[in-house]
């Protein structure tokens, strides 16, 4: 056996079968919902189970049953019409299985936490075939585990969303100014802001075709209140040579969709950098963050504000880390040929370490490789304890194992 298999599941028994298969055979296994990220190819005698016809989206009052193969942006524009939302991430391919199930940072977490925080029950295929729900009352040790453990424990096929009222948007951009002093005001602005205000921040070089050149903050409002989000950040935006905008667009039509590449078969550049979830974004960390930027023509730096709702939640509800941390923080350089020699690769390695010694956990949801000795660094000693006990129970065998590898 060498051929690598594709399974196209309709249904909760294709995913059933398939993973019986799988395991008479001895194939690793991946799982794809929205295949945005890097784990969608299939190894060497692999098998990929493919979710995306298992899509359907169902609205209960504010309860929401989702396929396991649905994407987000298909999620907000249904819940658009109900005149609801969840909190996600910020690009409309984005699985809604993947992303959950690594916690889900997106722009509503400072008024409702990470997605896992809404997650109120979920149908899993377990490693012996066994489909199960999984809820606080039904095998709560599973439903705690897939509340940020990755998928580790089963093939979610439905996930049960507890959504929110959510009318409408504001919606800013600010560019321009020196890069430290937009950075220091708008930690100061989130220390105190309201929790319907979230943040992010980017810069990036001309090569990102995913995003404009140059650094931007953009905000977004829980509501309608302009003024309201115009005078919490009112020091930003009177800071020396910063420009801004602000719209009032749908909450869906925020959710960002990445420019295809020319040839889909090429591979992306690859990423030397990381992230971390961080307590405080002090000075000498944006002392850091700026010069990384200035330091590596292929450097990108990203920033997104924490805390609010995010932080409400008691650490020991779900595996997810540093529940105390107020900002999350990635920085790297494009790996391109031609362009990234030895000596500047090394650079930014040891650049990266720096800013990277400081955090309090990595977001497994943002870290692209198979790094077995990074994974007890996603969560808490206790956390990792436990979710291996999990692991232990509803997967000895460890047939999940192609993600963030708890053994």
């Amino acid at each position: 056996m060498t051929e690598q298999l594709i399974i196209s599941a309709r249904s909760v028994a294709d995913v059933v079968e398939a993973v019986g298969r799988a395991r008479r055979e001895e194939r690793r296994i991946t799982v794809v919902g929205g295949g945005h990220g890097p784990w969608s190819h299939i190894p060497d005698e692999g098998m990929r189970i493919e979710l995306s016809a298992i899509d359907d989206i169902e609205v209960d009052g504010t309860t929401v049953r989702v396929g396991g193969g649905a994407t987000w942006g298909a999620v907000a524009a249904r819940l658009a019409e109900e005149g609801l939302a969840i909190s996600s991430g910020d690009t409309a391919s984005v699985g809604v299985g993947g992303l959950t199930l690594g916690g889900g940072i997106g722009w509503m977490t400072r008024l409702w936490g990470l997605a896992v925080d809404q997650l109120v029950g979920a149908q899993v295929v377990t490693a012996d075939g066994t489909v199960v729900e999984a809820s606080a009352t039904e095998h709560p040790d599973l439903f705690w585990a897939l509340r940020g453990g990755g998928g580790n424990f089963g093939i979610v096929t439905r996930f049960d969303f507890a959504a929110h009222r959510l009318p409408a948007i504001v919606h800013g951009e600010y560019s321009g100014g020196d890069p430290a002093t937009l950075l220091r005001r708008m930690r100061d602005v989130l220390r105190d802001a309201p929790h319907e205000l979230t943040v992010t921040y980017m810069d990036v070089p001309p090569m990102d075709p995913s995003a404009p050149a140059g650094a931007r903050l953009t905000a977004v409002w829980a509501g309608a209140d302009e003024s309201a989000m115009h005078e919490v950040l009112a020091p930003i935006g009177d800071t020396d040579g910063v420009q801004g905008t602000v719209t009032t667009p749908a909450y869906r039509d925020i959710l960002m969709e990445p420019p295809q590449p020319e040839d889909p078969d090429q591979q992306p550049p690859g990423f030397i950098g990381g992230n971390g979830l961080y307590a405080e974004l002090d000075d000498d960390l944006i002392d850091r963050l700026v010069a990384f930027r200035a330091a590596h023509p292929v450097s990108v730096v990203f920033l997104r504000s924490l805390g609010g709702a995010y932080g409400e939640v008691p650490q020991e509800s779900t595996p997810f880390p540093a529940r105390h941390a107020t900002w999350f923080v990635m920085a790297g350089g494009f790996d391109i040929p031609g362009l990234v020699d030895d000596e500047a690769r090394a650079a930014i390695e040891q650049d990266w370490s720096l800013i990277g010694q400081g955090r309090l956990a990595e977001y497994g949801n943002f870290a692209a490789t198979e790094r077995p000795e990074a994974v007890p660094g996603m969560f808490g000693d206790e956390a990792y304890a436990r979710l291996r006990a999990v692991k232990a129970q509803w997967d000895p065998q460890n047939v999940f194992r192609r993600n963030h590898n708890i053994v």
